[in-house]
């Protein structure tokens, strides 16, 4: 369940009973004037998938809650930077989240990712058995996300955002602003890195394929 949010934007007098039938732009084009009503429903619409996202990367509770709360904050401070052109409010949003769930994770000394978002890449390794006791799963793990560090930067973040944001190839190409075969190529070049790295490191995965989303 979103969070609500704790500080809200000043209201305006003027408060139209259709701003839930507007678009994202056009809502944040009022937000820029003021327009806190207008934000609100920005918030109601999106608050949801945002507290998802940080679950995903900070675990839920009290820290997916105040990642969210400083994505709106900075959304609504940062109102008047927004661009069409550049990709939907919600794009937007969902890009502050994370850089605020990741900035949250390493303030903390939190290197390392959730296991879960590690095990969405493990699915990839497509074992004809699962016969790997729970230590093993773990330590399986451990070894991705050490892999995934050693990736260069435009190849872990491809995969980080397919993996752990869950977006697809076109999503990641409109956040990251680069042609959809530049993305598919460092994807492609990243995940055949991990593989590698993966067979180096761990008997259990040698002889396990890995795929793109």
């Amino acid at each position: 369940m979103a969070p609500a949010l704790r500080s809200r934007p000043r209201r305006t007098a003027s408060s139209p009973a259709d701003l839930r039938r507007l678009a994202d732009r056009e809502l944040i084009a009022l937000a820029r004037e003021g327009n806190a009503d207008a934000f609100e429903v920005i918030y109601d619409r999106h608050a949801g998938a945002a507290y998802s996202l940080a679950a995903r990367l900070c675990g839920s509770g009290g820290a997916a809650e105040d990642v969210v709360q400083e994505a709106f904050l900075s959304l609504w401070r940062g109102r008047d930077y927004y661009q069409p052109t550049r990709g939907e409010v919600r794009s937007w949003l969902l890009g502050i989240v994370h850089n605020a769930a990741i900035d949250r994770l390493r303030r903390s000394g939190v290197h390392e990712r959730r296991r879960a978002s590690a095990e969405g890449i493990e699915e990839r390794l497509e074992a004809p058995e699962r016969t790997e006791t729970e230590v093993a799963r773990r330590e399986q793990a451990s070894e991705v996300r050490a892999a995934l560090e050693r990736l260069p930067e435009e190849q872990r973040q491809v995969i980080e955002l397919a993996y752990f944001d869950g977006l697809t190839h076109s999503q990641i190409a409109a956040r990251l602003e680069q042609p959809m075969g530049t993305i598919k190529g460092r994807m492609r070049l990243g995940l055949l890195k991990l593989q590698t790295q993966l067979a180096g490191a761990s008997g259990r995965v040698a002889n396990r394929g890995i795929t793109a989303p």
